[in-house]
């Protein structure tokens, strides 16, 4: 059974930084694209970030391109969102999803596994 587990959550003022990590188990994480994303009470859910199998392609939303960088440990079974320069709209739960390919997309259909989500809240 694929479990994804978020952690890294947490108050931040704005500015601040905060380092989200993802831990996988119950299959080969070296073979899936994962990706990132978050929801903010009364909005849907949006697309952050997403990273191939390898880490050779990388997919950032506009939001967030030059302050948020998705990355991954295949060693670990971990995938991560570095978060700089937060700001206050950045506040939201943040899912970590795994696909069943080795291409990620930017839709939440997309992926079939989701983590339980962690808080992240910037103060202003």
């Amino acid at each position: 059974q694929v479990q994804l587990v978020e952690s890294g959550g947490g108050l931040v003022q704005a500015g601040g930084s905060l380092r989200l990590s993802c831990a996988a188990s119950g299959r080969t994480f070296s073979r899936y694209a994962m990706g990132w994303f978050r929801q903010s009470p009364g909005k849907e859910r949006e697309f952050v970030a997403a990273i191939n199998y390898n880490g050779g392609s990388i997919y950032t939303a506009d939001s967030v391109k030059g302050r948020f960088t998705i990355s991954r440990d295949n060693a670990k079974y971990t995938v991560f969102l570095q978060m700089n320069s937060l700001k206050p709209e950045d506040t939201a739960v943040y899912y970590c999803a795994s696909t069943d390919m080795g291409w990620a997309g930017r839709g939440a259909s997309d992926y079939k596994y989701w983590g339980q989500g962690t808080q992240v809240t910037v103060s202003s």
